[in-house]
């Protein structure tokens, strides 16, 4: 269990390609629960999820692919070329994932890493987190990243880039920011490793070999 008076829900956020999701893997090592709001999201919009109504009757029918799940490179789409598109997604979607990071979060026994790529100084997330992380790099680190990930053509990862929280947003937000730009897997983790015994999360059960970002 968590002592009293520690800290008990850490909000991690970062832009993509920064490479949030390895942090998250390396900071739960220190005992954490982590609940990945993207994960939910996915639950939520994969076949007969649970958004998927809201999201047919609100958007149209054809943002559903042939299994009922969200369609995702279409709504991908529709979001870069119309933002209102975006608002609509976000309100029903986001209510939604909050109320099943809260559920999550109840049943953690311990300290809890909410992993909320929007997270923002406007959301209910800053509010409850004891401590915000955010992971940082440049915009060309980004791009090569999700680039040689997904195959994305780097315009592509640009228009993702601008619709996200700008990197100066995100750092006004932080209680500590990682700047993952250019660390190797072992710097990476010696730094998490860092940022887990300053805030008291622990200790890692083992160090890793490597960790990819």
């Amino acid at each position: 269990m968590v002592p009293a008076g520690a800290i008990r829900h850490v909000g991690l956020t970062g832009g993509i390609g920064s490479g949030k999701s390895t942090v998250a893997a390396l900071l739960v090592r220190h005992g954490g629960t982590l609940v990945d709001t993207d994960a939910i999201a996915h639950a939520l919009t994969g076949p007969n999820g649970a958004a998927m109504p809201a999201l047919c009757e609100r958007l149209g029918a054809d943002v559903a692919d042939a299994s009922g799940a969200l369609d995702r490179a279409r709504m991908r789409a529709r979001v870069l070329a119309d933002p209102t598109a975006k608002l609509v997604l976000e309100s029903i979607l986001h209510p939604m994932i909050g109320q099943e990071a809260q559920r999550q979060a109840a049943a953690a026994p311990g300290w809890v890493l909410f992993d909320v790529p929007l997270l923002s100084a406007n959301s209910h997330w800053r509010r409850q987190c004891d401590r915000i992380l955010v992971v940082d790099c440049s915009a060309p680190t980004q791009v090569a990243r999700v680039v040689a990930r997904s195959g994305w053509p780097p315009e592509q990862v640009e228009r993702v880039i601008a619709l996200q929280a700008s990197r100066e947003a995100r750092r006004a937000l932080a209680d500590a920011v990682i700047f993952n730009d250019g660390l190797s897997p072992e710097q990476l983790a010696d730094e998490v490793n860092c940022l887990a015994r300053q805030w008291g999360l622990g200790h890692p059960l083992q160090t890793p070999a490597s960790a990819a970002v």
